[in-house]
C-alpha cells in the first residue's frame, strides 16, 4: 500500500482521498483554509459523474443530498424555446439520474466518509521536491511531510501546478456572473426542470434545482476586461434592471435574493495541458482540466478523475506508471470537453443581432436526435 499527500479539499481531493482509502492506502488531505464553511453554489452532476460515484460507492448518499435534472430548457431572451435536452434520455443509457446539488452538500457528504484526521486545515502548501523514491512537501507554517506521492487538486489557481508549469496561468473567458441559492418552494418551480435564458447584449441567465426546494441561479454578462470594478459593485437592484426584460421566473428568483448571498466572479479556465502527470506528481481536477461552467462538468470531471485514478493505482504497482495511465486515459476527454465548453460560452455570449438571429434559428431547426448523438460522448455511449 501506498502513502499519498493530496493538496486541497474540494470535491477532486476529497473523492480521491475517499477512493484511494478504500483501496487500504494512506491519505492525508492538507487544505489552505481555516475551516470548510458552506460556501459555494449549485453544481450538476451529469449521469457520467454519478455512474463514477457508484464506481467508488458514494453514488446513493449524494443522490439523497440533490435533486435529480429531469428536463433541460434552452430559451432566447423572450422565453421562446431554442433546443429541450432529455437528462432523462442518458439517465436511461448510462443508469444514473443528472442530479443538481448544492457544493457545500457535497464537500459534507464526502468529508464525512473520511476517517478522523485525514484532513489537515490551515495547511497552507508553499513546494515540493522528488526523491527516487517519494515526495517531500513543504508548508507555509514551516512543517514538512513526506510521502510516496503527491497529488494536486488545489483548483483553477494551484500552487502545485504553479511550481510544475509557471506559464500556466489561468484564461478569462470574457465575461463574468454572479450566482446564488435561495429557497424557491415558494414559486413552486417544477421539479426537476432547468432553465437557461440567452438575452441580447451578452446576457444570461439559468437556474437549477439542488435540492430541499432550493434553486441555484446564475447570470452572465459580458466584460471587456476581468474584474470590472463596476460589475464588482453589482447588487440584487442591479442585476434586477439587467435583466428586467427577461421572463418568468427570473425576476422572481431576483426579488427572493438578497445581496449577501450573492457570489460574484469572472469566468476562467485553463488553457489545455500536454501533461497531468510529472512522476510523482499528478495534476487532478481543476487544478489539471479548470473548464468554463458552460457544459456542467467541472465537478463532474474531478469525480470522473478520482474513479479512474483509483482503477489506475489498483492496476498499476508502479505509481509512476499508474499516474501515466491516468493521463493516457483522462487527458483526450478533459482537453475535449474544456475546448468545447469555451466555444459553447463563447456562442452563448453572443451581442451581434445578426448572429444571434442565425445561432437561435440553427438551434431551433436542429433535430432533437442529431443533438443527443452529439452529447453521446460526454456520457461516454
Amino acid at each position: 500500500m501506498a502513502t499519498f499527500i493530496l493538496i486541497g479539499a474540494g470535491i477532486g481531493g476529497l473523492t480521491t482521498a475517499q477512493a484511494l482509502l478504500r483501496q487500504g492506502h494512506t491519505v492525508h488531505v492538507h487544505e489552505a483554509a481555516p475551516e470548510l464553511r458552506e460556501v459555494g453554489a449549485g453544481v450538476v452532476l451529469g449521469a457520467n459523474a454519478m455512474r463514477a460515484l457508484a464506481r467508488l460507492g458514494l453514488q446513493e448518499t449524494v443522490q439523497t443530498q440533490g435533486t435529480p435534472i429531469t428536463q433541460i430548457s434552452l430559451c432566447d431572451g423572450q422565453g421562446n424555446l431554442l433546443q429541450a435536452a432529455d437528462p432523462a434520455f442518458f439517465a436511461r443509457q448510462v443508469g444514473y439520474d443528472n442530479l443538481g446539488i448544492h457544493r457545500a452538500a457535497l464537500q459534507q457528504v464526502l468529508l464525512a466518509g473520511l476517517p478522523a484526521g485525514t484532513v489537515r486545515l490551515g495547511s497552507r502548501f508553499e513546494r515540493f521536491e522528488t526523491m527516487a523514491d517519494g515526495v517531500t512537501v513543504y508548508f507555509t507554517d514551516g512543517t514538512q511531510a513526506t510521502a510516496d506521492a503527491l497529488i494536486a487538486a488545489d483548483g483553477l489557481h494551484s500552487q502545485v501546478r504553479r511550481q510544475l508549469l509557471p506559464e500556466s496561468l489561468p484564461r478569462y473567458a470574457g465575461y463574468t456572473c454572479w450566482r446564488a441559492v435561495l429557497d424557491a418552494s415558494v414559486l413552486q418551480l417544477p421539479v426537476g426542470d432547468s432553465f437557461e435564458f440567452w438575452g441580447s447584449g451578452g446576457r444570461r441567465f439559468g437556474y437549477v434545482p439542488v435540492g430541499r426546494g432550493r434553486v441555484y441561479w446564475f447570470a452572465c454578462l459580458n466584460s471587456p476586461e476581468s474584474r470590472n470594478t463596476h460589475l464588482q459593485s453589482f447588487r440584487v437592484a442591479d442585476l434586477q434592471r439587467t435583466f428586467a426584460d427577461f421572463p418568468a421566473p427570473i425576476p422572481a428568483l431576483l426579488e427572493l435574493t438578497q445581496d449577501q448571498s450573492l457570489l460574484w466572479n469572472d469566468i476562467l479556465d485553463l488553457p489545455p495541458l500536454k501533461q497531468l502527470a510529472y512522476g510523482r506528481v499528478l495534476l487532478l481536477g481543476d487544478a489539471g482540466h479548470a473548464t468554463t461552467p458552460n457544459m456542467g462538468q467541472g465537478a463532474g470531471q474531478a469525480v470522473e478523475d478520482a474513479a479512474v485514478l483509483a482503477e489506475c493505482v489498483a492496476a498499476e504497482a508502479d505509481l509512476t506508471a499508474a499516474f501515466r495511465a491516468f493521463e493516457q486515459r483522462r487527458l483526450p476527454r478533459t482537453t475535449r470537453i474544456v475546448t468545447t465548453s469555451w466555444q459553447l460560452g463563447k456562442m452563448a455570449q453572443l451581442e451581434n443581432p445578426l448572429l444571434i438571429a442565425l445561432r437561435n434559428t440553427g438551434m431551433r431547426l436542429l433535430p432533437k436526435a442529431i443533438s443527443q448523438r452529439q452529447m453521446a460522448w460526454l456520457y461516454e455511449l
